[in-house]
């Protein structure tokens, strides 16, 4: 029987969680719910089937504890089973979930929520982001009578609705004709997105994006010369000053809505999301993940005149903006204002900076003691933080990141990424970087050698979105 050692010792065994993965396959398509979470994100016969977390540590089904990082695909920034956000829930599960009509806490959590974030004038809460996305997408279309999405190409994920899967290489199933009205622009460059704009004169309806991004992806070839551009800076995440006002702009004098996507950025880069960071109001924008704390609860949010498309309180055609079983559901309003509550109150975005500075500046400096400073590169956001693994001629390797993803597993570390939840301790952080310290190690030697083969024991970590499986 597994213990709570076994994740620190030098190999790691998961039978149990190789039987369940076996089970989730054989019952669930892709074995997990979640793309991002599916067992080929990991090494091969090493992907743990959790049985419970607390703070930032989770368990599997095999006894091992892990530090972990990314924590349910950055929604539980604040760990999980927080006691605020439990104790909030706790309270309304006698009182009921679902009603026929309007539950007072939707007032409630609109009012909350607006003030949370003052630069949106009216909000509609439903399940998930592709919802919040996709309805926002819908809103541009009708009130501009216009077909095209313009979607920023530099970041990798908007939705799960065919306006957006059709244009990645997950294709199967989406008509043509859907995807051909879907056209991207770069990030950062203001020139490039005029150019696509005045291309398709009066036909983009919104620009859609993430107001800010960890960095531009790193080159999996040797990368070709670039033109220049206005580009976003590389340590921090930060967007170049005046590029999100640029493209307000651009939006403005060609008609079209911008629509910030914040399911990342709200309340990672500040409580009131980037928007409210940078100083830059978009017509809509849409925030979900670290809203609930892991309960499911996300948002479409924007200015009045808008969003009173989907209402009752005007004489055009009707749009269907959102209408959802759940999406009011109490227990998720509920976690969510105790969120905000939280995050105002124990500084939370300001803790995750803090803890993100501190992993960065460990990892970087224990890869640098090991000559492969070079190789694994953190970049980011301190409270948005990812990693990179490089190969000896320094391209991104899906080979090397299995290796790396092993060694962190054996040493009790669940690391997808190095996005941190403000559960982290010191102890944590300074675990962690000594599990990243005897990575290196492994990773020198395979370095050495030209060939991770050997330290991969199995198939490599594959990308999630690909053609075929």
């Amino acid at each position: 029987m597994a213990t709570e050692n076994t994740a620190e010792t030098e190999e790691l065994s998961l039978p149990r969680s190789r039987q369940a993965n076996e089970r989730l396959h054989a019952l669930i398509p892709g074995g997990a719910h979640t793309y991002a979470k599916g067992d080929d994100q990991y090494p091969e016969n090493l992907a743990p089937v959790i049985s419970h977390g607390r703070g930032a540590h989770v368990w599997d089904i095999d006894g091992n504890r892990y530090i972990e990082y990314g924590s349910g695909l950055r929604s539980v920034s604040l760990g999980h089973a927080h006691p605020r956000v439990i104790e909030a829930v706790r309270r309304e599960l006698h009182r009921g979930s679902n009603f026929v009509r309007p539950s007072i806490l939707e007032v409630e959590a609109a009012e909350r929520f607006l003030a949370t974030v003052p630069t949106a004038e009216m909000v509609k809460f439903t399940k998930n982001g592709s919802d919040a996305t996709t309805a926002a997408v819908r809103l541009a279309r009708a009130v501009t009578g216009r077909p095209r999405v313009a979607v920023c190409g530099d970041h990798p994920f908007f939705s799960v609705d065919d306006w957006f899967i059709g244009t990645t290489p997950m294709s199967a199933g989406i008509p043509a004709a859907t995807t051909e009205l879907t056209v991207s622009f770069p990030y950062g460059d203001l020139a490039a997105t005029e150019e696509l704009l005045t291309r398709h004169q009066g036909e983009i309806a919104c620009l859609i994006l993430e107001p800010a991004t960890h960095t531009e992806p790193l080159p999996s070839s040797p990368p070709l010369p670039r033109p220049s551009a206005v580009r976003c800076p590389q340590s921090s995440g930060d967007p170049t000053p005046g590029y999100l006002a640029g493209l307000r702009e651009l939006a403005d004098r060609h008609g079209c809505v911008l629509i910030f996507d914040e399911m990342i950025t709200g309340f990672r880069w500040s409580e009131a999301g980037a928007q409210g960071l940078y100083g830059v109001v978009p017509d809509l924008s849409t925030f979900g993940k670290a809203l609930g704390n892991g309960f499911a609860v996300s948002a479409l949010a924007g200015r009045r005149d808008l969003m009173e498309q989907g209402g009752l309180r005007h004489s055009g055609d009707r749009v269907f903006l959102l209408s959802t079983t759940h999406g009011a559901e109490t227990h998720s309003l509920a976690a969510a204002m105790a969120v905000q509550t939280t995050y105002t109150k124990e500084g939370i975005t300001a803790r995750l900076h803090a803890l993100g500075e501190r992993l960065a500046a460990g990892v970087r400096d224990a890869a640098a003691s090991m000559g492969v400073g070079d190789h694994i590169v953190v970049r980011g956001r301190a409270s948005n933080l990812v990693f990179a693994t490089l190969d000896e001629n320094r391209r991104t390797s899906q080979q090397y990141r299995t290796l790396f993803l092993r060694r962190l597993l054996a040493g009790g570390v669940l690391a997808p990424s190095f996005v941190v939840s403000s559960a982290l301790g010191d102890a944590d952080i300074d675990r962690t970087v000594e599990v990243v310290a005897q990575a290196c190690a492994v990773y020198r030697k395979a370095l050495d050698a030209a060939d991770p083969t050997p330290w991969l024991a199995g198939r490599p970590v594959k990308p999630v979105f690909r053609r075929l499986s």
